[in-house]
């Protein structure tokens, strides 16, 4: 389960009623919703809830640096609140399915120094692509 709730109070962040079922709404693993299915899944909880509310929210946890913005393939963006967890996405390239996984190592072990051009990295992100299950088997 994600720690999303529990950061944010951390933070001293206002948690009004909105703000609280949006949190509730993304926490959990493997969780890539888009902004209108926390909106749908929020408005199941409070029902009076906009969607500029749900949008509002979602930009502030992203820029606290709560949440991360995931967008893949020109597809809705999503919203992962496995921000302080290093991991990748795995990504059908059919339905849009996203996991996170975790492999293990160091990403730039194997890059020598040259071929790092000089940058001094400070995030990696890779997304692996496939077919999930239910795709594959269709």
């Amino acid at each position: 389960m994600s720690d999303l709730l529990d950061r944010l109070r951390g933070r001293g962040w206002r948690l009004t009623a909105q703000r609280r079922v949006v949190a509730e709404v993304l926490d959990g693993d493997h969780v890539h919703y888009t902004a209108d299915e926390v909106h749908a899944k929020a408005a199941e909880l409070l029902p009076e809830i906009s969607r500029a509310t749900v949008y509002n929210t979602l930009g502030e946890m992203v820029s606290l640096g709560e949440v991360l913005e995931v967008s893949t393939d020109g597809r809705a963006k999503r919203y992962d609140p496995n921000a302080h967890h290093a991991h990748q996405h795995l990504v059908c390239s059919r339905c849009g399915t996203i996991r996170d996984v975790h492999p293990s190592g160091d990403l730039l072990a194997g890059l020598p120094a040259e071929q790092r051009f000089g940058f001094q990295v400070s995030a990696v992100e890779v997304t692996y692509r496939g077919l999930c299950p239910g795709c594959a088997a269709g």
